[in-house]
């Protein structure tokens, strides 16, 4: 049986990725050990988990990752309060498929959108 899922996104810098994912986000460190050129992060039962890419082209990156939340304006504000860009195009808002939805972009264009069932 499936009962969980762990999506790998790819990083250029290690540390510029879990600067952005534990201080904009509140997301920590998982695991004991420091592979080199991977690292994992989580948040409540949430993991991601990042690969060494360092010739990335963040233009051409399209990473994106749906992350489904039951408290979606505390964690919008949190997100305000960090000093954390929204994406331009991702603001905080209703969508027609019934969802409570914003949007951000980590340091290497990833898309992290926020959603949460109204």
């Amino acid at each position: 049986m499936l009962t969980a899922i762990h999506p790998k996104l790819p990083m250029r810098d290690k540390k510029d990725t879990r600067n952005f994912y534990s201080k904009n986000l509140g997301f920590q460190e998982f695991g004991s050990a420091d592979f080199d050129g991977y690292l994992m992060m989580q948040k409540d039962g949430i993991q991601i988990h990042f690969f060494e890419f360092k010739t990335l082209d963040p233009k051409e990156n399209y990473g994106q990752v749906y992350i489904r939340t039951d408290d979606i304006d505390n964690f919008y504000q949190t997100l305000l309060d960090n000093k954390t860009s929204i994406h331009p195009n991702g603001q905080l808002e209703i969508k027609p498929w019934g969802q409570k939805e914003f949007s951000v972009l980590d340091p290497d264009n990833n898309l992290l959108t926020f959603g949460q069932s109204i």
